[in-house]
């Protein structure tokens, strides 16, 4: 069975370098990442961290409202496709929505998009490129 719950900064460190940024020349450690309203999901599997989530209050100006943005998500290689990575998105959903968020968006990797279809999130906009991590889509879900 896998649990999930909040977690420290720190403890994302390890999953985000290993699935997200190993051989990128990008950081792992993100802005934001300390911010008060931030909080960070990690999903357990018989004590052991598999997976993890970060959720900050970041504005994007094709949205209106309160918005919280989804970063950093990953699962360690060995445990995808377990459901951790829905179980995050769901446990966030419940506490952004008892905090009276409007939108929580996402740059999803196209890899990600069906995924992310599955939660309720919904494309908006154009294909675009990030340097050195690929093809994305800004993808939101209405939280109202």
């Amino acid at each position: 069975m896998i649990k999930v719950k909040k977690i420290l900064t720190e403890e994302t460190y390890t999953i985000r370098f290993e699935v997200l940024r190993k051989d990128i020349p990008l950081p792992y450690k993100f802005n934001g990442d300390f911010e008060k309203e931030t909080f960070h999901l990690g999903a357990f599997k018989n004590n052991q961290l598999i997976a993890v989530s970060s959720f900050m209050k970041v504005s994007n100006n094709n949205f209106y409202g309160d918005q919280f943005q989804l970063r950093g998500m990953a699962t360690l290689e060995s445990f995808q496709g377990l459901g951790a990575g829905k179980l995050m998105v769901d446990k966030a959903i419940e506490i952004l929505k008892t905090q009276k968020i409007d939108y929580l968006w996402c740059n999803a990797r196209v890899i990600a998009v069906d995924f992310y279809k599955k939660q309720g999130f919904k494309i908006a906009g154009e294909l675009f490129d990030i340097k050195y991590v690929g093809s994305h889509y800004l993808m939101f879900n209405e939280l109202k």
